[in-house]
């Protein structure tokens, strides 16, 4: 296994941050933070840093003693990071899992930012997500954090389909409340009853890490079901990952869905760690011309 390893001290003079995962290998948020660095004239360096999943909790000490400002956590240890953190935000507390993890005088801090990043690029897209029917597939820390900020944009409903049903149950439970606020349905289906479904499905969103192992988490018969339910609305299908044409994708492009993979969230996502970090005012980065150069 490929290990990353990111010590601040290496960079004198430099704030230092980076990409806690694994793998980690793929991940494009050096590039990103160095370009909103640029944009900003801000003197940071930011890395990738690796490591087994027992030794997460001794990898961010390690990071933090040694000088380290902050760290963007990505699969799988949004969970790890959660419980690690002796401050959240409210939205951060919602999701119950993190993606943005500093300190302050001693202290872990956590935010989370991958539904607001999810939103905003799906927006961007032309998405229309008000009064939309929206399956999210996967019940995972990643999905963990879209769901209320997608409540917050008032569909008509969210599914939430998984292989666990009891996993998705959790979920569930955890939204119930914010879903009722909203108005909302909120939903769990296992990925097998997904044929039994009858409601037209707008939009799709593919929050397990299938894409990376070129698999998907839904069948080709499954898939033709969801576009057959739908023929008043055009039918948009998101996958969290980037930088690839997803089997998920392919699937759906073959099926006249408009399709779209997840740099753009991956892109506003980061904006959000990097205005928080170096105190600056929120979208006073143009994350457009980094989504642009990155896909050039």
């Amino acid at each position: 296994m490929n290990h990353f390893h990111l010590n601040p001290r290496d960079y004198p003079g430099q704030d230092v941050y980076g990409v806690l995962g694994n793998p980690v290998a793929h991940s494009l948020s050096p590039k990103i933070h160095a370009m909103f660095a640029q944009q900003t004239n801000q003197n940071i360096h930011y890395g990738k840093l690796s490591c087994d999943f027992s030794d997460f909790q001794s990898t961010v000490e390690t990071f933090f003693s040694s000088g380290g400002r902050g760290l963007n956590i990505t699969i799988p240890f949004k969970s790890e990071a959660y419980v690690l953190c002796e401050h959240l935000t409210p939205r951060a507390k919602a999701a119950g899992v993190i993606n943005i993890l500093w300190q302050e005088e001693g202290h872990y801090w956590g935010d989370n930012s991958d539904g607001f990043g999810l939103v905003r690029d799906l927006l961007n897209s032309g998405v229309q997500l008000e009064g939309s029917e929206i399956l999210v597939l996967g019940a995972g820390g990643a999905v963990q954090g879209v769901i209320l900020p997608l409540l917050e944009r008032l569909p008509t409903r969210i599914y939430i389909a998984n292989r666990s049903l009891d996993r998705a149950q959790v979920l569930l439970e955890r939204f119930t409340d914010q879903a009722k606020n909203y108005q909302v349905q909120l939903q769990v289906i296992s990925l097998e009853d997904l044929e039994q479904l009858t409601t037209p499905i707008d939009i799709v969103i593919n929050g397990t890490s299938t894409g990376l192992s070129n698999t998907s988490v839904i069948t080709d018969e499954i898939a033709q079901k969801l576009t057959l339910l739908n023929s008043t609305k055009p039918q948009f299908a998101y996958d969290m990952v980037y930088g690839k044409q997803t089997t998920f994708l392919k699937q759906f492009t073959q099926l006249g869905f408009q399709t779209q993979d997840g740099l753009g969230m991956l892109v506003e996502q980061a904006a959000v760690s990097f205005e928080l970090w170096r105190a600056l005012p929120a979208n006073s980065l143009d994350t457009q011309l980094v989504k642009t150069a990155l896909r050039t």
